[in-house]
């Protein structure tokens, strides 16, 4: 009797829909507490980054409940990278998601440059996607022993990121289609100008084990797209670009 009541559960149990897995997105808003990234002439971009990240999330958890998002900051604290993707791979998410602010080597001193690109872990031979990347890295010499827990790896050193080049990402063709999608809402949703998808080294990229991105929203050091970026209208448009990538890449 108790077999036949095994067997019979048993087969309910296959015949019967389960609910499907939760799928996990996780957002990376770049830099935080004493590393904050890019200066403009009155803003961070650690705070540009939140912002945004915060109202992409928030998006995603109001119209999306089958979602589950985690973020590797909500506050003002200051996370490794090897740390942000640790939490990226034990959440065994399915797109990992960093959100940064760009900025060009005049600094504060202000530029006309202009636009959004978004980034997939890659060869970098272009001097410009390298020099993105060295900057977004730089941020491993404010961590203890960096130089052991990133191998031996300079983020200032072009001869460091050859590693890069023999790398083989697995979920290259995801990414790139997830960073074309952004680029596009952010050209059709938020009007802004597509400087297009590129590949460079990021070390908050190169152990993540998922699709993933990395997006520089606009140069901080324009003072016309940095007001832009700090506005409530502008965090809302490029949080809600993301989003509308994120629904069509899921699609």
């Amino acid at each position: 009797m108790r077999k036949t009541i095994f067997l019979i559960t048993l087969l309910f149990s296959l015949l019967t829909p389960g609910k499907a897995a939760a799928y996990t997105l996780v957002i990376d808003a770049g830099h935080g507490g004493k590393d904050a990234g890019a200066l403009g002439f009155v803003s961070k971009e650690k705070d540009i980054n939140l912002a945004i990240a915060l109202a992409f999330g928030k998006l995603v958890e109001q119209n999306c409940p089958d979602v589950k998002v985690v973020y590797t900051r909500k506050t003002d604290t200051f996370i490794e990278l090897d740390q942000r993707a640790r939490i990226a791979n034990r959440n065994k998410a399915d797109l990992f998601v960093s959100i940064h602010t760009n900025s060009t080597a005049a600094g504060r001193k202000g530029t006309t440059a202009r636009g959004t690109e978004t980034y997939t872990l890659g060869m970098h031979r272009a001097a410009d996607n390298l020099a993105v990347a060295k900057r977004e890295n730089s941020v491993i010499t404010l961590e203890s022993n960096y130089e052991e827990r990133y191998e031996g790896f300079d983020p200032r050193s072009s001869e460091s990121y050859i590693i890069f080049e023999l790398m083989q990402d697995t979920h290259m063709q995801q990414s790139v289609k997830f960073a074309g999608m952004v680029q596009n809402q952010f050209a059709t949703h938020a009007g802004r100008v597509n400087k297009g998808v590129f590949q460079a080294g990021f070390l908050v990229l190169r152990n993540t084990s998922m699709p993933s991105v990395l997006i520089e929203l606009g140069y901080i050091n324009n003072p016309g797209e940095a007001a832009y970026l700090t506005s409530t209208a502008g965090v809302n448009a490029l949080a809600k670009s993301i989003y509308n990538a994120f629904v069509a890449y899921r699609k």
